[in-house]
């Protein structure tokens, strides 16, 4: 039998989608401002409704059915429809809003994108609020359906259809070291390459990881001593030592001239990093996401 709107009190949706997003009643309640018993009230009328039970008590929080996890991106799209619907005339004003947004990067891009936004947006919009996650803390593809982040940044190559991109800009990889190293000034064989002192990033991030696996098959991973966990603390390490590290481009740029650094083209083929814009098509129209995204744009699209 075919369900209505008129069927269910859409304040339901509201409790479903809450839930959803945070797993626990008391949560829930708190967020809503409603009492826990009038929560637990709401789920089980979700529960009659769907004829499912949705969430399930677990030591972890309530967790959503698989009938419930098919059911929460539709629901989120509609109430967010509802939710333009009703603020139609409240159009984002960057010069006056206190709105915070939250965008999903890596610890690179943390360091390419964060020192132009902080000074784009203290003199755009001094009271707008911009948060930056790590892409690898998170599942990010849920968060940014969930709307919990606004916008994700990255060279990422497998995207739901659900959401939408704009390229910004393409970057190579390029090979890192201390401006007195032996490979300064000069055409570094694939032989002297090998045989250097690498220090190896085990980033876990797509699409990093596959760097350093292109790395091992040439033969650097088997001589490498050292390793980190991350690319923020590269250029400390390069800048005192004779390692050589391979890292996307735009961060040798930035890092060169502050640490005392040069850099080359590595004698092997690595894929060209692109960048992209992601955000949820639910935001597409959300006045305040479209100007972020515009700032974005303007600021590092080449």
């Amino acid at each position: 039998m075919m369900r209505e709107p008129a069927d269910i009190d859409l304040n339901l949706l509201v409790v479903f989608q809450e839930m959803f997003r945070h797993r626990h009643v008391s949560t829930v309640a708190k967020h809503l401002g409603l009492s826990q018993p009038t929560v637990s009230n709401a789920l089980a009328r979700l529960r009659r409704t769907f004829n499912d039970e949705l969430f399930v008590r677990t030591p972890h929080g309530m967790l959503p059915t698989p009938y419930a996890e098919e059911l929460a991106e539709p629901v989120s799209y509609a109430l967010e429809n509802v939710r333009q619907a009703l603020n139609r005339s409240e159009r984002f004003d960057p010069t006056t809003s206190t709105r915070q947004f939250v965008i999903a990067m890596t610890d690179v891009g943390e360091l390419h994108f964060m020192p132009s936004l902080v000074e784009r947006c203290s003199k755009a919009a001094p009271q707008v609020r911009i948060s930056a996650v790590r892409l690898s803390s998170i599942n990010w593809q849920e968060e940014i359906g969930a709307g919990r982040i606004d916008l994700a940044v990255g060279a990422f190559t497998e995207v739901p259809e659900s959401l939408y991109q704009r390229r910004l800009f393409s970057q190579s990889y390029v090979t890192m070291f201390r401006r007195g190293h032996p490979f300064a000034g000069k055409a570094v064989s694939l032989a002297e390459f090998l045989k250097a002192q690498h220090l190896l990033v085990a980033s876990q991030e797509s699409p990093y990881d596959q760097i350093n696996q292109r790395l091992e098959r040439a033969g650097v991973g088997k001589a490498s001593q050292f390793r980190v966990p991350h690319f923020t603390s590269v250029p400390y390490i390069v800048s005192t030592t004779d390692l050589v590290v391979t890292v996307p481009e735009k961060l040798a740029q930035r890092a060169a001239g502050a640490f005392g650094l040069a850099y080359i083209r590595p004698p092997l083929r690595l894929p060209v990093l692109r960048t992209h814009i992601f955000w949820h098509r639910r935001f597409n129209q959300d006045s305040g996401n479209q100007w972020l995204r515009e700032l974005i744009a303007a600021c590092f699209t080449e």
